[in-house]
């Protein structure tokens, strides 16, 4: 009994790990658009042709970030990590190109507002990631 017990414990324990080991699947475009159009509606008042123009500016942002992501053939899954440099200027005229046209649907004050939502949107960096320091190392007393 006791072997039979052990037996379906570790056998348990061992498809939740491989259930567990799973990467998360990413979400798709309509819900990074969804999610991205609430939370500015809900920061900033809105016309209808406002909403409809910022949307627009998204959905073709987002699609043209996996145009560039999945050049390779696959595309990347969340977070993806830090772009090489040739990527990050493509990334860069990306968002330019986005902010440009959100600019020209909102007034000046409504944009200084979209800016400061705008950085929320983003995902957050990984703690000690490409780029980031972590802290410095212990200075312990070093007699010599």
């Amino acid at each position: 009994m006791k072997r039979k017990f052990l037996f379906l414990f570790s056998n348990a324990m061992f498809v939740m790990l491989c259930v567990m080991a799973q990467p998360p699947k990413p979400p798709s475009a309509a819900e990074r658009l969804k999610h991205v159009s609430e939370k500015i509606s809900k920061e900033i008042t809105l016309t209808p042709a406002q909403k409809t123009k910022i949307e627009t500016a998204y959905k073709d942002f987002f699609a043209d970030m996996e145009k560039m992501r999945s050049k390779n053939g696959k595309p990347e899954m969340p977070p993806p990590p830090p772009p090489p440099p040739g990527s990050k200027e493509e990334m860069d005229k990306l968002t330019k190109v986005r902010d440009a046209k959100i600019k020209t649907a909102l007034t000046e004050a409504q944009y200084k507002k979209y800016t400061e939502v705008e950085k929320s949107l983003r995902p957050p960096r990984p703690e000690g990631g490409p780029g980031k320091q972590g802290p410095p190392p212990p200075q312990g007393d070093k007699k010599q």
